[in-house]
């Protein structure tokens, strides 16, 4: 499952766009900055967050577009609301879009089976979680249909997604 190219890599190489859709109710459950938000609302902003953030707006700096949609159910996760507390502070300040769409809304979309990234509308990177919401690896998927799908779902959802700054998670 482990892709050769790393990550910075795929972003290095980028010249239009890239983005991301993201589809789970949690990630990481055992992410210390997860726990310190559960245990008392802390943002922590850990060497991860700081070099996640330096890698994006490099990218967008180069006049690369980086969008991230992400489909959640509501009630949120309690991961989800950490995703949401943090991300106005983590994505949004490094140069990301981002748009949420609650998973009712999205039953007329064709969805693929996981969550992925889409470099240039040709590189396709899908990453692979356990059932117990932990992330055990990426690859590279180079099947033009598997592309095309994930170019066409990320598209649907984005244009009826909320952005950030306008979404209200339901109670």
């Amino acid at each position: 499952m482990a892709s050769e190219t790393t990550f910075a890599e795929l972003f290095a190489a980028t010249r239009e766009s890239a983005v991301h859709l993201e589809m789970r109710d949690c990630y990481t459950p055992d992410d210390p900055s997860f726990i310190a938000w559960l245990e008392d609302g802390r943002i922590v902003d850990d060497p991860e967050s700081q070099e996640w953030r330096a890698l994006v707006r490099a990218t967008v700096n180069r006049g690369v577009s980086v969008r991230r949609a992400r489909i959640v159910s509501e009630p949120l996760s309690d991961y989800i609301r950490y995703e949401h507390a943090v991300t106005a502070g983590h994505n949004i300040a490094a140069g990301e879009e981002v748009r949420w769409l609650p998973r009712r809304l999205a039953t007329n979309v064709a969805l693929p089976g996981n969550d992925f990234w889409l470099f240039d509308g040709q590189t396709l990177l899908v990453n692979h979680f356990s059932g117990g919401s932990d992330w055990i690896g990426m690859e590279i998927d180079p099947d033009p249909s598997a592309v095309r799908l994930c170019a066409e779902a990320f598209e649907a959802v984005w244009s009826c997604a909320v952005p950030h700054e306008d979404y209200k998670p339901a109670a």
